[in-house]
């Protein structure tokens, strides 16, 4: 089922297998159902849509930025199949399904690619049938599990990936809800320290020093509606850190749609995006 176009939408319908609305809060926005709501997705509830459009009245270029990380996806896991040759991905809070999903751009390039999904919003397992279509020579699994589990999503990842090869992992828009005091650096540390040499970390987050005043507004107006799910925009000397010990990619750690993009963005992105390689 696709966010985008063809679902009958969570308000509307409910499928068998899928959670019972009553089971969680729908009263809470969530960051996955706010992010498929800016990308025009229907799996959302008016908790979620309020949040998301508070957000879009202090920060109009929201839109425009939540499309430009998807498209740091599409062109970080080209790079990842086609130049370095990865064929084993772990995306860690990867929401719901939309366009482009890590396994078809991965598979597209290299049908043989393995790929592990990680989340842990009830309604993306739900929708979790959607991200298990792989082809015949690959692989594509889903792990729920929060972010901060590494214990059980290496675990449940071991299942799938070949942790003596190189893996991607990448954390696109989801270290920015892990707080300080969770100690974010060290969750990709731990996971980093358990893929081999030439595997690679691809990040994204929200930047702290872009256009800061409007992004700040937008982050309190989310947050009020958020629950614990808090966002906490970074600096790019505090995102820097998630890669000490690896090699970046050129061009580096760079706001996210200067990132090997085809053209200068029209709408300023208040976003980081990079690529290391661990040695």
């Amino acid at each position: 089922m696709s966010t985008e176009g063809g679902s009958a939408g969570l308000q509307d319908s409910k499928e068998p297998g899928e959670p019972d609305p009553a089971l969680f809060d729908t009263g809470v926005a969530h960051p996955a159902r706010v992010y498929n709501y800016w990308l025009g997705g229907k799996d959302n509830y008016a908790a979620d849509r309020e949040a998301a459009e508070q957000a879009i009245a202090a920060n109009p270029n929201i839109l425009p930025g939540v499309r430009a990380n998807r498209a740091f996806l599409r062109r970080a896991v080209q790079y990842l199949a086609a130049e370095a040759g990865i064929r084993q991905f772990l995306d860690i809070g990867t929401g719901l399904p939309t366009a482009e999903n890590t396994h078809e751009v991965a598979q597209s390039i290299a049908p043989e690619s393995r790929i592990v999904y990680v989340d842990n919003d009830p309604i993306v397992l739900a929708h979790a049938r959607a991200l298990l279509t792989s082809t015949p020579e690959g692989a594509t699994a889903y792990v729920q599990a929060d972010a901060q589990d590494t214990g059980t999503i290496l675990a449940e990842a071991a299942k799938i990936l070949d942790f003596s090869q190189p893996v991607a992992v990448m954390f696109l828009m989801i270290l920015q809800y892990i707080p300080d005091g969770d100690q974010p650096q060290q969750i990709v540390a731990t996971l980093m320290d358990a893929v081999p040499p030439g595997s690679y970390l691809a990040q994204s987050d929200t930047a702290g020093d872009i256009d800061t005043d409007r992004v700040a507004t937008a982050t309190s107006r989310l947050n009020a509606r958020m629950g614990p799910a808090q966002l906490h925009r970074r600096t790019r000397e505090q995102m820097a850190g998630y890669y000490r010990g690896l090699d970046m990619v050129e061009p580096g750690l760079v706001p996210l749609p200067e990132w090997r993009a085809l053209a200068n963005p029209a709408h300023l992105i208040p976003c980081y995006a990079g690529i290391g390689r661990k040695p």
